[in-house]
Order: C-alpha cells, then sequence, then structure tokens
C-alpha cells in the first residue's frame, strides 16, 4: 500500500479575501457571453498558470483511446502505486477546457493521493456535441483496462463541472455496455443536469454566468434528446455506480441540483461521501496552490479518493 502524502501548496497562500476578487475578474472577462469561444478556450488554458505546480510534478503526454491525454505524476510515491491511477475529465461546459487549464488542479490532487492521473482531452461542443464525449472517456478508460493493465477496479474516474457530470455518465455506461466497474467517482461540482438551468440560482455565482452556462448546455445538447442519461446523468439509472465523493460550495449555482442529486444517489443506495464548502466558490479546488480552503478541499478529495483506491 502506498502510503498518503501530507499535502503542503506549492507557493505561499493568499487570504480569502484577495484571491476570491481576483477570481471573480478571471471568470467575468473569461466567460463574457460576447467573447468568441475561440478566446474562451485560449484564456482557460492560461488562466491559471502563474499558480506553481506541486514539487516534483511530471507531465507527459500520450494518446488515451484515440483522444490526446496528460499523464500527471508527482513524488516518490507515485513509482509505488503504479498498479492504481485515476482518470480526470476536465470541467468547462462541456465547450471549453483541457488537461492544460486543469493541470495544476490534477496535480494537486495527485500530490496528495500518489497515484497516475489520466487527464483526458475529449471532444468539446459544439463542434462535437453529446454524446462524444461520453464515448471519448469510456474508450480511454478502456484504454487504461485493456492495453494499460490496469484493472478496472483500481481506477477511479474524477472531474469537475461539465466533467463531474461526464464521469457519472462515463461511470454508467463502462458498467451497463462493458461490465467495467470503476474503484469511485470523484465529483467536484457535478453538472449532471445542462438542461436545469435556473437563472435565479446564479445569483450568488462566482465563477459562471448563467447566459454562459445556458449556451454550454444548448451547444452540448445539440439536437439530442435533453432526457438522455448520457447528457443528464441525474435524470437516469443510478443504482450500480460506484462509491462517490461530491464537493459542492454552498453559494454555487449547482448547489440545488448537486443536493438533488446526492438524495437521488442514496435513494439508489449509492454509497456517498458529501462535503459541502461555506466559503468556496464553483470549483475553488483550482485555486489550491494559492488558497488554504482550497487545498484543505483538495486534500480531503483525495485522501477519500486514495482509501478508495486501496
Amino acid at each position: 500500500m502506498t502510503a498518503l502524502v501530507v499535502y503542503r501548496p506549492a507557493g505561499p497562500t493568499f487570504p480569502i479575501g484577495v484571491v476570491e476578487p481576483l477570481t471573480k475578474l478571471t471568470y467575468r472577462v473569461m466567460l463574457h457571453p460576447r467573447l468568441p469561444l475561440s478566446m474562451q478556450r485560449a484564456l482557460a488554458d492560461r488562466a491559471l498558470e502563474l499558480e506553481p505546480l506541486p514539487a516534483d510534478a511530471r507531465v507527459s503526454h500520450i494518446t488515451l483511446g484515440g483522444r490526446p491525454a496528460e499523464v500527471v505524476t508527482v513524488g516518490s510515491a507515485t513509482r509505488a502505486g503504479g498498479a492504481r491511477a485515476v482518470l480526470y475529465l476536465h470541467g468547462g461546459g462541456y465547450t471549453m477546457g483541457s488537461p492544460r487549464s486543469h493541470r495544476r488542479l490534477v496535480a494537486h490532487l495527485a500530490a496528495v493521493t500518489g497515484v497516475t492521473f489520466y487527464s483526458l482531452h475529449y471532444r468539446l461542443a459544439p463542434e462535437d456535441p453529446c454524446p462524444a464525449a461520453v464515448i471519448d472517456a469510456v474508450a480511454a478508460f478502456r484504454d487504461l483496462v485493456e492495453h494499460h493493465g490496469i484493472d478496472a477496479e483500481h481506477i477511479a474516474i474524477a472531474g469537475d463541472s461539465a466533467g463531474g457530470g461526464l464521469s457519472v455518465a462515463t461511470a454508467r455506461r463502462l458498467i451497463d455496455d462493458h461490465g467495467l466497474h470503476p474503484a469511485a467517482l470523484g465529483l467536484i461540482a457535478p453538472w449532471v443536469n445542462p438542461g436545469d438551468v435556473d437563472e435565479a440560482s446564479y445569483a450568488t455565482e462566482l465563477v459562471a454566468n448563467y447566459r454562459w452556462a445556458q449556451a454550454c448546455a444548448d451547444a452540448y445538447l445539440g439536437g439530442g434528446d435533453p432526457g438522455d442519461p448520457r447528457y443528464a446523468p441525474l435524470l437516469g439509472n443510478l443504482s450500480g455506480l460506484p462509491p462517490a465523493i461530491v464537493h459542492v460550495g454552498r453559494r454555487e449555482a449547482l448547489h440545488r441540483q448537486v443536493s438533488t442529486f446526492v438524495d437521488a444517489l442514496r435513494a439508489a443506495q449509492v454509497e456517498v461521501e458529501y462535503v459541502e464548502f461555506p466559503r468556496l466558490w464553483h470549483v475553488g479546488h483550482q485555486q489550491a496552490g494559492m488558497l488554504k480552503e482550497a487545498a484543505d478541499a483538495v486534500e480531503a478529495l483525495g485522501t477519500s479518493l486514495r482509501a478508495h483506491l486501496d
């Protein structure tokens, strides 16, 4: 068994009163509805690059299930835990984001868990609407099992926001279509029903805005069925899913949807660890290298993931 790594942020931490307004300004610019999608994507890839990676982080590039992916390891513990892995699916409303945009978050989680993370560059909408991302994620997981020699029960799937919803949809298809059972789901504010975008809930949202979220939901749906569980896993069968660790901020727009999802998981007899953060914003875990509250959230998620992988 690999020992858990005691996590410490790589750089200096700052008060939440400093990080919060800077985060709000960054996302207000990046997710402005009038900003072309190409610029949103470029800004997302660069927004957090000033934040340091954890010490001893290593990033390499491979193809996984026919898609580009980053392999992220941190420190010597990764070598002892090579038989365990996490497939990470980034957020970004299914229209933006990449392994590059989430490299810091993935590396911080890798530092805590001591296992290898595979961060997938799945296809994005509107060029490739649902179910393209689900197909890519399923193929990536199967590649880890069939060609990298990792047992399915030693692979967790984790993701944030859209990537969290994608994690649930991917697990469902792996179980039902291929008989593969992931070890656990690590879900940060999972967007499990993009068709349910409540404008009023964005009144206290720091990161996303209603117009951007609605545009993303429409782009990902394409001409599909909003009741398709690959699009909205909350509306599908949740029975038999892996144990789930679910994090959400109390102030964020997805709080109500995530709370409903957790209730549905429990009703379906799925093991759930549910944590609400009173001060963190949507996927505040991204700021783990500069904010103690975010680092604590990453440590909690990573520790729980590792326990399931063991």
